[in-house]
């Protein structure tokens, strides 16, 4: 079963950056794709960003030249660099991972995957 841990969220003002963090254990596949998912309260949960074993990288467009998603495979850990934050990225952010390929336009949906983290807050203040 694979694990999934997140860490690296701040209360942080507007304009400012954090970097989240995901460690995946058992995560031995050797295809797999993963992303960072965030949800506000009374909000559904949508995707922000996604990387594959093929590194290839999508992104919401609210998101697009501010957060950056990169994957450290050797230390099996997902990484979310947010720049220029906003009010509106305040929520709670979580990783999700599964096993084998998928179309990059559908990398960002909640239904494609199984493996989900706890989550870790961001909230960021005006």
């Amino acid at each position: 079963q694979v694990q999934l841990v997140e860490s690296g969220g701040a209360s942080v003002q507007s304009g400012g950056s954090l970097r989240l963090s995901c460690a995946a254990s058992r995560l031995t596949y050797s295809r797999y794709y993963m992303a960072w998912f965030r949800q506000a309260p009374g909000k559904e949960r949508e995707g922000v960003a996604s990387v594959g074993s093929d590194g290839r990288t999508t992104y919401a467009d609210s998101v697009k030249g501010r957060f950056t998603i990169s994957l450290d495979a050797a230390k099996n850990t997902l990484y979310l660099q947010m720049n220029s934050l906003a009010p509106e990225d305040t929520a709670m952010y979580y990783c999700a991972a599964d096993q084998g390929s998928l179309g990059l336009n559908i990398r960002l949906a909640r239904w494609a995957y199984l493996y989900w983290g706890q989550g870790t807050q961001v909230t960021v203040s005006s």
